[in-house]
C-alpha cells in the first residue's frame, strides 16, 4: 500500500484547503506560542511598545487580509470559469493545483487568522511584556511575509487562467504523464501478450474513471497467490460492475491465459480491487491520454464557428509535437520490478488518434491549420521510423477530409505539401 499512500500524500499536498489549514495551524501555534515562550525565556526581552500599538496592528491586518481573501477567492473563481469556457473543462484541475495560487490564499488566510487569535489572546490578558515583545516581532515577520505574497500573487494575476497560461499548464501535465509511461509503458510490470486473457476476472464495484493503479500492490497479492495478474483498466478506462479490472491466472499458465481450479476468496478480491481508485472524472496523475485529449479539446474548441481562433489550433499543434516528440525520443527502462503482473501498453495509434483526429476534422475547412497539421506529423514521423506508419496514416486521414472541405486551389497546395514531407 505504499503506492497508494505516495499518491494519497502527493493529492493532498494540491488540495487548497490543506495548505490553508496547514498555515492556519502554524498561525495559530505561534500566537499562543508567545505568551508561554515569554514567560519561560531566561533573559528579558522587552521593546518599549506604544499604548496599544501590537493590538493596532492586528486589527489592521485582520480587516485587510478578510478583504484581500474575499478577493483572491473571486480572482480564482473567475480564472477556473474562464478555463472551462474558453478552453477545456479538463484544465480547471491544473489551475485548481496551482502552487503561487494555493500559497498566497493560504497566507492571507493564515495572516487573518494570525492577526484576530492575537487580537482575542491580547483582550484576555494572555501575554506579559516579554510575550507582547515576541508577539510584535512576529507580527513584523507576517506583514513581510504578506507584502511579498501579495507582490507575487498581484503579478501571478496578470496571466493566471488566460488562454496561454492554460495550454503551458496543460501541455506541462501531458508532458509529464507521456514521460512516465515512455519511461515505463508497464509501470514496472511484464507486457501481456496479445489477445484475450481467460482467468478468474474481477470487475469493478463501481462505475467511474481508473485514475490510479497501484501495480506493487498487486504484485504483493500475486506473488502471495502464485499467480499471475493482467491488469486489464489502465488509468484512464472506464470501469463498470461487468468488465474487470484484472484477470487472475495460474503463473504457469499465464501465456495460455489459463485458470486454476482454486477460487479467489472474498479478502483476496477485496485487495485487488483496493490497488485500483476508481473516481468520477479523470485526472492527469496516471493517465497519459489525458494531457493530449485536453490539448486536443482546446484546438477543436478554438476551431468552431463561434470562436474561429485559427491561431490558437495551431499554437496546439506545436504544443502536440513538443510532447509527442519528447515522448518518442525518451529511452525505456527495460527491467521488470513486478514479476507477477502483466499489463498491455497503450498503443500509439490510439494517442495519435486522440491528438490528432478533431483537429483534423474541426479543422479541415482551414488551410493554414492543416498546412501545420502535416508539417507535425511528417516531423513526428521522421523523430520515430519505427511508428513512422502511425504518423503517415494520419496525415492521409487529415488530407482526406480537406480535400473534401477546401476549394481546388487550397487543396492543391496542401496536397503538395502533404507530398514533400512523404519523400
Amino acid at each position: 500500500m505504499k503506492g497508494v499512500a505516495r499518491a494519497f500524500l502527493l493529492r493532498l499536498s494540491k488540495r487548497v484547503w490543506a495548505r490553508a489549514a496547514l498555515v492556519t495551524a502554524i498561525s495559530i501555534v505561534f500566537v499562543l506560542a508567545a505568551g508561554w515562550v515569554g514567560r519561560v525565556l531566561p533573559f528579558r526581552v522587552i521593546i518599549d511598545l506604544g499604548q496599544d500599538s501590537v493590538g493596532s496592528i492586528l486589527q489592521i491586518i485582520a480587516s485587510s487580509m478578510l478583504a484581500v481573501t474575499t478577493f483572491s477567492i473571486t480572482a480564482m473563481v473567475t480564472a477556473y470559469s474562464s478555463a472551462a469556457t474558453t478552453a477545456t473543462p479538463r484544465a480547471t484541475q491544473l489551475l485548481v493545483e496551482d502552487t503561487t495560487s494555493q500559497n498566497a490564499l493560504s497566507t492571507f488566510v493564515g495572516g487573518f487568522t494570525f492577526s484576530l487569535v492575537g487580537i482575542i489572546a491580547l483582550s484576555t490578558g494572555y501575554y506579559g511584556d516579554q510575550g507582547r515583545t515576541i508577539l510584535f516581532l512576529g507580527t513584523l515577520v507576517m506583514v513581510a511575509v504578506i507584502v511579498v505574497t501579495l507582490l507575487r500573487w498581484i503579478a501571478h494575476l496578470s496571466n493566471f487562467g488566460r488562454m496561454g497560461d492554460i495550454i503551458d499548464r496543460v501541455e506541462a501535465a501531458a508532458s509529464e504523464a507521456l514521460g512516465a509511461y515512455a519511461t515505463s509503458p508497464t509501470l514496472g510490470a511484464r507486457a501481456a501478450p496479445s489477445g484475450e486473457v481467460r482467468g478468474e476476472r474481477i470487475p469493478s464495484s463501481e462505475s467511474g474513471y481508473v485514475t490510479f493503479v497501484d501495480v506493487e500492490a498487486l504484485e504483493t497479492t500475486a506473488s502471495r497467490l502464485g499467480r499471475d495478474i493482467h491488469i486489464s483498466a489502465l488509468a484512464g478506462s472506464f470501469a463498470d460492475t461487468v468488465a474487470p479490472l484484472a484477470v487472475v491466472v495460474e503463473a504457469s499458465a499465464a501465456s495460455a491465459g489459463t485458470l486454476g481450479s482454486d477460487a479467489l476468496d472474498d479478502a483476496t478480491r477485496e485487495a485487488i480491487l483496493g490497488a485500483f481508485r476508481i473516481e468520477p472524472h479523470r485526472t492527469y496523475e496516471q493517465d497519459p491520454r489525458l494531457g493530449v485529449i485536453a490539448l486536443a479539446e482546446i484546438g477543436s474548441r478554438a476551431l468552431s464557428p463561434a470562436t474561429n481562433d485559427p491561431g490558437t489550433a495551431i499554437e496546439i499543434v506545436g504544443a502536440l509535437q513538443r510532447v509527442l516528440s519528447k515522448t518518442l525520443r525518451t529511452e525505456p527502462d527495460t527491467e521488470v520490478k513486478h514479476p507477477h503482473v502483466r499489463i498491455r501498453p497503450i498503443e500509439w495509434d490510439d494517442l495519435v488518434v486522440d491528438a490528432f483526429r478533431p483537429l483534423a476534422r474541426d479543422g479541415a475547412g482551414m488551410i493554414e491549420v492543416q498546412i501545420r497539421l502535416q508539417k507535425c506529423l511528417a516531423s513526428l514521423a521522421a523523430t520515430s521510423p519505427q511508428h513512422a506508419a502511425v504518423f503517415e496514416g494520419a496525415a492521409d486521414h487529415a488530407l482526406r477530409r480537406s480535400v473534401a472541405e477546401l476549394d481546388t486551389a487550397d487543396a492543391a497546395a496542401l496536397s503538395d505539401v502533404h507530398a514533400r514531407f512523404r519523400r
